[in-house]
């Protein structure tokens, strides 16, 4: 009975000489871990939680709009003399003297075409001319000798030595040799005429430039065949090469029409090249063109620049301010870039800014200038085209994580 009455082992609690069951050391280590992790994870968020702030970029001293810009516009520029030179004759390269870049002058030779078969026709024109000189020589060879026997034939019929008949011949004679002069004057005539024709003709195999200016694309080689008509298809090139003329270059600016109205001929610029941005260019309008284009709402207008200079080429992008008055004398610009004063800090004491890279607080120490205008000048520490902080609040330090305010 009392056998019978024995808990087998599978049945029995695991108390392990009365201690607490597993389960309840586990429960204690997860809770334990939780709040390690939750510990950990609220001062790492609070260190690193995001500073709302408000951010500007900063530009180099002298570069922007000018305090009396009336209105700002963008365009490109152009040239107003600019040509694809080709011969005026369909013929095969034999030399090319240009390439991209060549400063050229008006008259200058610039390729050559084949002339060979141009040089076989100039010399038969001049033999056909000299040709009919020889017989127009001949001709008055034969008119002295004509005027010659018909004195002879008037003397002798005036002492009745010889009929009214041979004196008629004779002065028959010398006017037929005189018309048939008159017909060999023409003849060598119209032979100078081919001959001036033909050489023509083989001053068009020089292709030679119309003007002065700078070759700005080479459009053929040696070998290929040119032709002003492209006649050859495909294969024929239509010009040897371009030529701008560099004194020629304008800006071309689309102003928003409701604006143009502020826009007149004459009126002061300044000029601004996207690759030269702390570069202005004094300029002035030329004119408004009285067409405006309905796809983008503006008007094109030619804006002169007043100085030349070789860093401006066409096709560059510009930037031109309408200004109210004319611009006084050039200043010299000291470098630097101009930053708003909101976005100077103190910080141990020294000048610093607070930088923005890939969403975070960069602190730099500055050095600063003289005020320009409203701006504080930075002459070492900051760059232009930086971001940074304006107004930085107290707990914005290096490294910190930024986002800006909405």
């Amino acid at each position: 009975m009392l056998k019978e009455l024995r808990i087998e082992g599978a049945h029995r609690e695991d108390h392990d000489g009365g201690g607490p069951p597993k389960w309840v050391w586990a429960l204690i280590v997860a809770v334990v871990l939780l709040a390690g992790g939750g510990a950990w994870a609220w001062w790492w968020l609070s260190g690193n939680k995001p500073v709302p702030v408000q951010t500007a970029t900063v530009r180099a001293n002298g570069q922007g709009a000018s305090a009396d810009a009336v209105l700002q516009a963008t365009g490109y520029v152009t040239a107003r003399r600019m040509a694809t030179v080709s011969a005026q004759m369909t013929g095969t390269l034999t030399e090319v003297l240009i390439d991209e870049g060549f400063k050229v002058k008006k008259g200058q030779v610039l390729a050559r075409l084949d002339d060979t078969g141009l040089k076989a026709g100039l010399a038969a024109a001049q033999a056909q001319a000299a040709a009919a000189e020889a017989s127009t020589g001949q001709l008055r060879a034969q008119l002295a000798q004509a005027e010659a026997d018909a004195r002879r034939q008037a003397e002798l019929s005036a002492s009745g030595m010889s009929t009214r008949q041979n004196q008629e011949q004779t002065a028959t004679a010398v006017k037929t040799i005189k018309a048939q002069i008159e017909a060999s004057l023409r003849q060598a005539e119209a032979a100078q005429a081919q001959v001036r024709q033909a050489r023509v003709n083989f001053d068009y195999a020089t292709v030679k430039a119309p003007f002065d200016g700078v070759v700005t694309a080479r459009a053929a080689q040696v070998g290929e065949i040119i032709s002003p008509l492209s006649a050859g298809g495909g294969f024929t090139r239509t010009g040897v090469g371009t030529i701008v003329d560099m004194d020629s270059l304008e800006v071309n600016v689309d102003v928003n029409e409701a604006y143009i109205a502020q826009v007149k001929a004459d009126m002061p610029c300044e000029a601004v090249l996207d690759a030269y941005p702390d570069w202005k260019i004094p300029a002035h309008v030329v004119a408004v063109i009285p067409s405006a284009d309905r796809g983008k709402a503006t008007v094109k207008v030619r804006v002169a620049l007043e100085k030349k200079d070789d860093r401006v080429v066409p096709d560059m992008g510009v930037r031109v301010s309408f200004l109210a008055t004319k611009p006084k004398a050039e200043v010299a610009v000291v470098p630097g870039v101009l930053l708003p004063p909101d976005a100077l800090a103190q910080r141990d004491g020294s000048d610093a800014v607070f930088v923005v890279h890939d969403n975070r607080a960069e602190q730099r120490a500055v050095k600063l200038g003289a005020d320009v205008g409203k701006f504080k000048l930075v002459t070492s520490g900051l760059k232009a085209g930086e971001t940074v902080v304006v107004s930085p609040p107290a707990e914005l330090k290096q490294g910190s994580t930024i986002s800006n305010k909405e």
